[in-house]
């Protein structure tokens, strides 16, 4: 009896719907000129943001994606110019890469 109560529940659990993911990523790689909204996105953040919640996802971000510590000089140059974008200081330059 055991087994036939298992055999069911793992059809059951195998059968289940798809739960919803808790957190979906962007799907796309980056634009040629980097906009607020990609800007918010690498962060974190929302657009309107203040200055400050920009500066702890910025520092947060590069904590984990720091070239020093094995983490891509592409990424991180992006991280910045996204920083840049939301605090107001881009010369709308585009990446150095």
């Amino acid at each position: 009896m055991a087994g036939k109560y298992g055999i069911q529940a793992w059809h059951s659990f195998k059968n289940r719907p798809p739960r919803p993911k808790s957190r979906r990523f962007y799907e796309g790689g980056f634009q040629q000129t980097m906009t607020r909204r990609e800007a918010a996105l690498i962060l974190g953040v929302r657009e309107s943001a203040a200055a400050d919640k920009v500066r702890e996802a910025h520092r947060r971000v590069m904590v984990a994606n720091h070239p020093d510590a094995g983490g891509s000089h592409y990424l991180a140059s992006k991280i910045n110019e996204a920083k840049d974008v939301m605090l107001g200081k881009t010369k709308n330059s585009g990446s150095a890469f």
